[in-house]
Order: C-alpha cells, then structure tokens, then sequence
C-alpha cells in the first residue's frame, strides 16, 4: 500500500490516521505537539520531525492545521521540495478561498498539484466514515486522492471543479449554516422555556420531524443539555476564525450577512470572557442569557 504523510494529529486528524492504518495504508505523521500523536505511533504510525519528512517524492500529504497560517507554514517550499513533480498536497483545513489559490499557484511552480477538500465531520463522524467531504482542484489529482477520503471519513464526495478556492468556499457556506442552526435553536429553546414549554419534549418533537437532520439532532441535544464546555470537538475560537472567514469572504464578494455577523459575535463574547474548554456551541449561551436564563 502506498505511503501517506499527514500533517495535524488533532481532533480530527487522529481519527482519519486511524483510518488509514486500519486500510492498510502506511502512514508518516507529523504533528508540532509530538506527544499528541504518541497514540498514533502505537498504532503503527512513523512519526516524524518536519512536514517535509512525512512526504514521499511523488506521493500524497495530506495537512489537517487550524488555519491559514498553519497551512502556509507547514506548506512551505521544504515539503514541495520532498514532495516534487507528481506530488500532491491535499489541505483539509477551513481556510481562506483566496489563500487556497495562492497555496495552490505556488504549488504548481515547483510541479506539486494541490486540493482542496476540508472535512465536515465531528470527531465521532470521521471515526465511523459518514462524514462528508467537498474538494476543488485538478481533476487527475482529485481522482487519486478518492480512495483517500473514502478510506479516512468520508461517506460522500463532492466535486466543486478545478478552482481550487471553491471548496473552501462551500465549508464556509455549511459552517455559517451550522453556526446559524445553532444561534436558532438557542433562541427557541429560550423562548419555550420562557412560556413553560418543556425543552426536552420540544427537541424531540422539532428534531424528529420538521427538522429531523443530524444537525438539529446533534447541536440541538448539546443546546438543551448546555453541554459547551468541557474536551470540545470543535472550540469556539476556531468557531470564531470561520466567521472571520466567512464574513471576510462576504465583504470581498459584497454578500451582505447579517446573521454571520451575529454568531460572529456571540462566538467573540464566548472568546473574549475566556471561557474555558468551550465548545462552539457555547455561542447558544447569548441568547439564553439575553433572555435572562442561566446558560
């Protein structure tokens, strides 16, 4: 089986690594907290001491990093040197549309083709492979990397086409969505507990018809239960990079996003009162609060 380098052992990428081994692939890891990867290494991983070192001349790296520039300081000109012509660098990180193309015209200048396919899954969903993923790049690249995806967390794919900055796009897109699900559930949960209606017996009527999806599901138990803090899948600071994200993307495109700007800000309080171990959902707790229950 071919040899992949993969760069980021978080929440995410454990997961997707434990994939990989369990098909057989092998796989050379690189994380800048090396002890957060030592579970990794006892399932048969080689970890390794730079991004550059994970990578196989010709071969495939994939980076799974915070943001843009983690992406940018992993994806330097060492690991396109190691990885040379044929190689690919597959970024799964929610990053900026417009940095994907820098990242990606760089590439192509020292022969290394790059796609971008972040990852919607929490934790759990990468784990079991029903999570999604949505990629943009050339499309012989794309091909090659499928069986990757599908080995590592993906359920299903989506082809956004060549421009590689439109995947990243689409994660925004879903990510504010998600956000902003999150944002009305808080606000009708604290408006029936306001009016004497039971959250509880309200989430399972709401989420198991009008809005029977793993997302009102999902997010919706975590609002109910006022489960923010405490081992987050996904922080509220990472939260809040993406509506930066988001909103930075609207104004160069002149997308006027009025809710973005409200999650946006529930996720900055969040950030601002440094709320410890928080949980994106936290931002829920605005709307409790501005309703004048305990959150």
């Amino acid at each position: 089986m071919e040899t992949i380098g993969f760069i980021g052992a978080g929440n995410l990428g454990t997961p997707i690594v434990t994939n990989l081994l369990k098909a057989g692939y092998k796989v050379k890891v690189y994380n800048r907290t090396r002890e957060k990867a030592l579970p990794l290494e006892a399932l048969g991983a080689e970890l390794v001491s730079s991004p550059a070192a994970a990578a196989v001349p010709g071969g495939i790296v994939i980076s799974l990093v915070a943001d843009d520039k983690a992406v940018e300081s992993v994806a330097g000109d060492e690991l396109l040197q190691a990885l040379g012509h044929g190689g690919i660098h597959v970024s799964m990180s929610t990053i900026s549309p417009d940095t994907s193309r820098v990242l990606a015209a760089h590439h192509q200048k020292q022969g290394v083709t790059y796609v971008a396919a972040p990852v919607f899954a929490r934790p759990e969903a990468a784990a079991a492979k029903v999570g999604n993923s949505v990629i943009s790049g050339p499309a012989a690249a794309k091909e090659r990397i499928r069986p990757l995806l599908e080995a590592g967390f993906a359920k299903n794919i989506f082809d956004l086409g060549e421009d590689v900055g439109s995947a990243n796009v689409l994660k925004l897109m879903g990510n504010f969505m998600i956000a902003g699900a999150i944002e009305m559930m808080a606000e009708a949960f604290a408006l029936g507990e306001k009016n004497g209606v039971d959250p509880k017996v309200a989430y399972e009527m709401l989420t198991t018809t009008l809005f029977a999806t793993p997302i009102f599901r999902g997010y919706g138990s975590m609002v109910i239960d006022r489960t923010y803090v405490g081992n987050p899948a996904f922080s509220a600071p990472l939260g809040l990079k993406d509506m930066n994200l988001v909103l930075q993307t609207a104004t160069r495109s002149h997308t006027p996003m009025p809710l973005a700007q409200l999650v946006q800000s529930r996720l900055m309080t969040v950030v601002a009162r440094d709320v410890k171990d928080a949980d994106w959902t936290a931002l829920a707790m605005g709307a409790l609060e501005d309703a004048g229950l305990k959150s």
